[in-house]
Parts: C-alpha cells; structure tokens; sequence
C-alpha cells in the first residue's frame, strides 16, 4: 500500500475542501471531542467489516480476496482502463497489481488489450464472465446501502459523502469528481 504523508484535522472549524464543489454549509464552529473521533474510528470499523462480508465471502469461494474486488470494481466503472491508470487509483505497486490481475486475467474475468494509438498501452475490460461477476458483488452490497441511505434520509447521505469525501486524498476526489461530471455509471448486465 502506498503511504500518504500525514495530515492534520482541522477540529474546531468546518472548512470547505479545497476545490470542492461540495463546499460545506455554514460557518460555524464545530468541535470535536477525542471520543468523538475514536467513536467514528469504531463505527468505520464495523460498517466495513460488514459491507465486505458478503463480497469476501463470494470472492473466498473462487479463491479471490479484497484486492480482486477493488480491481474488478474499477475496471467495471472504467471499461478500457489503462493499467497505470488503475495502479494510481489503487495505490499499489506493479508487482502487487500483477498478483492481482494476473489471476483475473488467467480466470478469465478481466481482458486485457494494447491501446489503438499506443500499442504499450494495456487497456483493461471486464468479459462476460467478469461483468457477470462484479454484477454479483454489487449485489451484495447494494440492499445494504439502500437500507442505510433510506434509514438516514437524503440530509445525512449528504453529510456522509462530505465525511467520505474528507477523509479522501485530492487524487481520490479528483477521480470521483471526474466520475460525476462525465455522468459515469456501473455497467448494468442484464438490464
């Protein structure tokens, strides 16, 4: 995993992210106790421990792990993806990746061709069985965060995109804003 310079909080100002088209509302001050943060620390922690139970579960049967989700999950929101692209948005290295895609690739989930005007290039796409497969994972996943969405109302799934968006580095925000103002969505198979 790639290391990220540590950052400071900023713990008693709501600040808008730099850049952001989703500046944050208000001026006023906002405090936050230790217990506080670390209460949030715990409810991360178990929120992604069971949003990934049942992909992890699905993936263990085929002998995949997370880092297989993370790859498909890209390549599906970017068919033709370039493989150094897909690097920096995992924040991994060559080598790791190669252990990732290589079975992906060899299982036959994920095709990999050059790029028409860079040969050099490898642009990665999801096969059938590959589209078939992450429409599986969502799957797993979507009831979940419909249920929890629905639960918190349209106000405090705006919050929530703001407190995920903050705890992003500037290349994740930058990929997910270029995400929403091409409109890009998931594939759909099937529909």
């Amino acid at each position: 995993m790639q290391d990220y310079p540590s950052q400071s909080f900023p713990s008693t100002k709501r600040e808008a992210l730099p850049g952001s088209p989703h500046a944050a509302p208000g001026t006023g001050l906002l405090f936050l106790r230790e217990e506080e943060l670390r209460a949030a620390q715990d409810t991360l922690f178990f929120a992604l421990r069971d949003i990934t139970a049942a992909p992890d579960a699905i993936l263990a049967e085929l002998g995949y792990g997370r880092a297989h989700h993370r790859c498909i999950h890209w390549v599906a929101r970017r068919p033709g993806l370039k493989v150094g692209e897909l690097l920096a948005i995992l924040g991994i290295t060559k080598q790791s990746l190669t252990r990732v895609l290589g079975p992906l690739i060899d299982g036959g989930y994920v095709a990999q061709v050059p790029g028409q005007q860079d040969r050099r290039q490898r642009l990665l796409t999801l096969t059938e069985k590959g589209q078939a497969l992450e429409r599986r994972l969502y799957e797993s996943q979507r009831e979940r965060l419909v249920v929890a969405y629905r639960e918190a109302g349209g106000p405090a799934v705006e919050g929530f995109k703001r407190v995920l968006r903050g705890l992003m580095h500037q290349q994740g925000r930058d990929y997910v804003d270029g995400l929403e103002h091409r409109g890009q969505k998931a594939p759909r198979s099937g529909s």
